[in-house]
Order: structure tokens, then sequence, then C-alpha cells
């Protein structure tokens, strides 16, 4: 699967868009019963939607902080790999910090909009004379109504794979 290609593709292809979320949860089964759907933005960047189920909930029936941070880390991965080649790239969380501002009890969107001048300045050009850099992401959290519920900052390792020494 060509990832670029088919964000690229879904942004102004409704087959396309299907296609990606039938595709995703296979390849990342731990997201598979969130629900969440990918919605690359015409711009750049990437959305995702957090439905307000039952299995996404938390006791006091608000989407759980665990499924906002999960969309986050998913957002702010898949923007990153939108600019990146997976298959020339590791990418590897290193830290994620979540600052919940409202509760959520709608459903909710997850959206990080890194610019491709960004990616080539703070990783791809570092990685030429290192063998790993740390970028920083930011997602905003806001839910159908606008209101904003979470900030989360996601901090990725971004290594290429022929310096990666774990086998695979």
């Amino acid at each position: 699967m060509n990832l670029s290609a088919l964000l690229t593709k879904a942004r102004t292809s409704a087959y396309s868009r299907w296609w990606l979320n039938r595709v995703l949860p296979f390849s990342i089964p731990f997201n598979r019963p969130h629900g969440f759907e990918v919605i690359p933005l015409r711009d750049g960047g990437i959305s995702v939607r957090i439905p307000y189920w039952r299995v996404n909930r938390n006791h006091i029936r608000g989407i759980h902080a665990c499924a906002i941070a999960t969309a986050s880390e998913m957002c702010s991965g898949l923007s990153i790999l939108e600019k990146l080649d997976p298959k020339q790239y590791r990418l590897i969380m290193r830290t994620l910090h979540v600052e919940y501002h409202y509760q959520a009890k709608k459903p909710a969107t997850a959206t990080c909009v890194p610019s491709t001048d960004e990616i080539t300045t703070r990783v791809v050009e570092p990685l030429r004379n290192q063998d790993a850099v740390d970028y920083g992401s930011t997602v905003e959290v806001h839910d159908a109504d606008g209101k904003h519920l979470a900030t989360a900052t996601v901090t990725w390792q971004v290594k290429e794979w022929r310096k990666v020494r774990t086998k695979v």
C-alpha cells in the first residue's frame, strides 16, 4: 500500500476516502474498535473523526480521554507519513502530551496540518547528518459544535530504515 498516494487520492475522491478508511483498520488493528474516520484535508494535513459511540465513551458519557489521545496520535502520524515515505523512514512515538480543555459530549475531530517546508527543514535535512531526529507536532481536537476539547503534542523519533539497528 502506498500510503502517500492513497492519502492524496482521498483528498478529492469519495471512493478513495472510502477505501482508505477500509484499509487503515487492518493496517492499524489497535484503532479498529474506535471507528475513527480519516479525512485528508484539501490543502494538506489530516483530520481524524472520533464518533460518539458507546465504545469511545467513559463513565460520565463523554468521549474517553484515551480515545482522544489515540486519535491525536493517529492524526499526527499520518500527517507526517503523508510527507515522508514510510518505506524510507521509520516513525516511533517518543512522547504524547494531551491537555484537555472541555468535556466531549458529541463527535469530535482531531486535526494536524504540518507544512512540507517544516518537515523538510526539521526532519529530512537534519537526517543527512544525524542518525535520528525528534519532530514534534501539534494536534487540536474540536467537537461538532467547534468547542476546543484538547490540544495534543506528539513527539516522533524519525530515522531512516537503513540506520535502524533492530530487526523488523
